[in-house]
């Protein structure tokens, strides 16, 4: 069985003042607080979700 490629991704943007939708991708990720970071699979759906609130994040390189 092969390993399933996994993507670090931290917080570095606040979601006050965002729109709620924003607000709950971050809580979908893994992520509610600035500096937190949330090791996830890499899907298509992650990175869809991780696109929709890339001013607030960034990848974490391994």
């Amino acid at each position: 069985m092969a390993a399933s490629k996994s993507i670090k991704v931290e917080q570095i943007g606040s979601p006050i003042r965002r729109h709620h939708t924003q607000r709950e991708t971050l809580v979908g990720l893994g992520l509610n607080r600035i500096g937190r970071v949330a090791d996830l699979p890499d899907t298509p759906q992650i990175r869809g979700m991780i696109a929709k609130v890339k001013h607030l994040v960034r990848v974490v390189e391994k």
